[in-house]
């Protein structure tokens, strides 16, 4: 075993029996590269990772491959999920020196951690035109011994090209306007795919952030022109469409929930098998507006499918959520080989034949509904591991299976989901995919955020609402120290993993979390979690925010071992803090009515858009959660206050049924609404009338007069 089995990682942890010399990151490491002036090897990625797995199974645990790595390097391994600011600054490298970037991240670096040569994944030896890690081994481990000053000034070179890009561009006079958001719905319109949905070709990746931007472009645009012009629902239209696709394409588990990572081919039939909290996380919320905005309840189900999958199989026992389940996994067949060889999908793929001696005479009603075949039905298999079997996709509707077994529509469904029911105890009986089990601050609080806001959009949510209360409870009391000693440290941890809990937060822990407590606040208007959201804000802004140009940087800058102080500006499957943040902001300014503090929020937000300026006036499509951010500040936000009313009472079904994504709401019983008060003075005088629940709709804190029932409500919200 080396260093690594004494990590927490469970990435570290798969390579501690590597008879490669690996460090973790830290000062172990950089002092014997310097004491022994040997070139540092970086090699970055995370557990799920599938293409990590294949470079350690074929260089990493090969004694031939360590016996080079560790006499000429001094190799370091890095979990990205754990330390996504060094992950960030050799990303940045590998992708402005090779035009691509992803993991395993494969990056040589000086004794000073200057990079002067990286990639991501190298096979054993050169093949697929890569060239081989061997050779490129050897190759490194000679120039560095030959010309060692021409690589330490290359290094030198590209740290400071690598400088310039971290400084990003200057801010634009003043914050972009509607012309902006405009251009940046276009961009989207050219790249759409109108035939299989998404943006561009193969591969397609979840972005939740941009049907979340093409939604509010919609309302925003609904309420300005005549709602029976078609081009005025293109925006929703691209959102639903692409939604839809992944829901019923290869990407979607169908048997047990929750969405893989991408989809390899245009079709979204074939995934990259691995499953991440953040994307379930942020597909449910996307779908759950998609839901409301459409009035279509099919995405709403395939949210809680989703939710129901997370509080199934990634929930810690306390209640904070896992991070990921891996892509690999033991085929059944091979399940009691000595030494089975994983492989991708392998939990997640049906023979044909397999599904006939599980199900019977149901089993054609369950082919035709997921498209099985005899032979298989992958359309695309680069690795040859999904031979003879079938990726499971919604391949026709229930009516039309209905019409073409005479049956009607309810039987058809009552045999699905019976077969579904079977087919997940059968596929339990698997080898599972690994589970990544560390609980991440940042993912937990977009994973609150779900919860908190399928507890107000469905009917019977408070399960979700009890999902959302207890993982922010196990985040402040185990991630969390607001005070040490009686000296106020507030101080929020990244990482939990078994008892443990250690690095420090990040940008985009604070702003994610701050986000899940402003969604729960509204779902659960506990003065706690709005006191919390403040304080985190506040922190925040003292270890991250950029008074000079706006924005919030990723790291606080403390860490000299870490090359750039970056600011993240591409929202990606994880949306950049500052886009998060200026949402936050955007929250906050509408539910705390302090002026002083109000002021300082609006001056952030204008200093953040003119920060993005260039980025939503150039290339908008790079940031679209900033546009959705820009979008609702130029709507303006309403607040939407019930008192008096059950849980299932029609005014909160009214509210429930509408896609507001411009209002805040909070259905306020009598025990919260003196505590409060303090916070939210405004709604101190509110009450129901005439004995009955009341609803206020309010602007800038100044309050229609209250109505009571739904057709009325539905009058003021339009």
């Amino acid at each position: 075993m080396n260093r690594l089995s004494n990590e927490h990682s469970p990435y570290l942890l798969q390579h501690a029996d590597n008879p490669v010399d690996w460090f973790p990151w830290g000062d172990e490491a950089f002092s014997k590269a310097r004491t022994e002036n040997k070139p540092i090897f970086l090699s970055i990625g995370y557990s799920t990772c599938h293409w990590c797995h294949v470079m350690a199974h074929e260089s990493f645990e090969s004694s031939d491959v360590a016996s080079v790595l560790n006499a000429s390097f001094v190799p370091i391994k890095v979990d990205r999920e754990e330390r996504p600011d060094v992950d960030r600054v050799y990303m940045t490298f590998v992708q402005a020196t090779t035009g691509s970037g992803g993991w395993p991240m494969s990056v040589w670096l000086t004794p000073d951690l200057k990079p002067f040569y990286g990639g991501t994944y190298f096979p054993p030896s050169s093949r697929w035109g890569r060239p081989g890690f061997v050779d490129i081994l050897g190759e490194i481990a000679r120039v560095w011994q030959a010309e060692p000053q021409k690589v330490q000034q290359s290094a030198e070179s590209l740290t400071e090209q690598l400088r310039g890009v971290g400084r990003g561009t200057a801010p634009t006079a003043g914050v972009p306007g509607a012309a902006a958001l405009d251009r940046i719905t276009s961009e989207f319109r050219n790249m759409f795919d109108h035939v299989h949905g998404g943006f561009g070709s193969a591969p397609k990746f979840p972005r939740p952030s941009e049907p979340l931007f093409l939604l509010r472009d919609w309302a925003r645009t609904a309420n300005l022109a005549n709602l029976a012009n078609p081009a005025n629902h293109d925006s929703r239209d691209m959102a639903l469409v692409t939604l839809r696709a992944m829901a019923v394409g290869g990407m979607r588990d169908h048997i047990g929930g929750g969405f893989h990572r991408y989809s390899v081919d245009e079709q979204w039939r074939v995934p990259h098998f691995e499953k991440m909290l953040y994307d379930q996380a942020q597909l449910a919320i996307a779908l759950l507006e998609a839901s409301q905005a459409s009035g279509d309840v099919f995405y709403a189900d395939v949210a809680e499918d989703t939710l129901q999958y997370v509080m199934r199989e990634m929930t810690d026992e306390a209640g904070g959520f896992f991070s990921a389940e891996d892509a690999d996994s033991v085929p059944p067949e091979h399940a009691n080989e000595p030494h089975p060889h994983a492989t991708e999908g392998a939990f997640y793929l049906w023979r044909a034949d397999e599904v006939d001696a599980l199900l019977g005479e149901n089993a054609a009603i369950v082919k035709a509904r997921f498209g099985i075949e005899p032979t298989g039905n992958a359309p695309a298999d680069p690795q040859q591991e999904f031979v003879g079997k079938n990726l499971l996709y919604i391949a026709q509707s229930v009516e039309q299976i209905a019409r073409a077994t005479g049956k009607s529509p309810d039987e058809i469904e009552r045999v699905l989901a019976a077969a579904r029911l079977k087919m997940f105890e059968a596929r339990g009986t698997r080898p599972r995919p690994h589970l990544d089990d560390k609980v991440l601050t940042a993912w937990n609080g977009l994973m609150i955020a779900a919860f908190a806001r399928a507890s107000r959009v469905v009917a019977k949510g408070a399960p979700y609402l009890e999902a959302a209360r207890r993982a922010a409870s196990f985040i402040g009391d185990r991630m969390w120290h607001a005070t040490s000693s009686g000296s106020s440290t507030r101080t929020l941890l990244r990482r939990y993993r078994r008892g443990e809990a250690s690095i420090e937060a990040y940008a985009e822990d604070y702003a994610y979390l701050i986000y899940g407590l402003l969604e729960l606040f509204q779902a659960d208007p506990d003065v706690r979690w709005l006191e919390w959201a403040e304080t985190l804000q506040r922190r925040q802004d003292e270890l991250f925010w950029d008074e000079v140009d706006g924005g919030w940087f990723s790291t606080t800058g403390r860490d000299k071992n870490v090359l750039l102080r970056m600011k993240e500006d591409y929202d990606g499957a994880e949306p950049t803090a500052s886009s998060v943040s200026v949402l936050n902001l955007l929250t906050l300014t509408h539910l705390v009515d302090d002026p002083g503090n109000v002021a300082r929020w609006a001056d952030q937000i204008e200093k953040t858009f003119r920060h993005f300026g260039s980025r939503l006036e150039q290339i908008g499509r790079a940031v679209p959660l900033m546009a959705a951010a820009l979008a609702t500040s130029m709507a303006g936000l309403r607040q939407v206050v019930l008192v008096g009313e059950s849980e299932d009472g029609e005014l909160r079904r009214a509210i429930r049924r509408r896609y507001l994504p411009f209002a805040l709401s909070l259905h306020v019983n009598p025990g919260q609404q003196k505590a409060l008060a303090a916070k939210l003075p405004f709604v101190a005088a509110m009450r129901p009338v005439d004995g009955h629940a009341a609803a206020y709709v309010c602007r800038d804190f100044t309050c229609r007069a209250p109505v009571t029932d739904a057709a009325a409500l539905d009058q003021e919200l339009r």
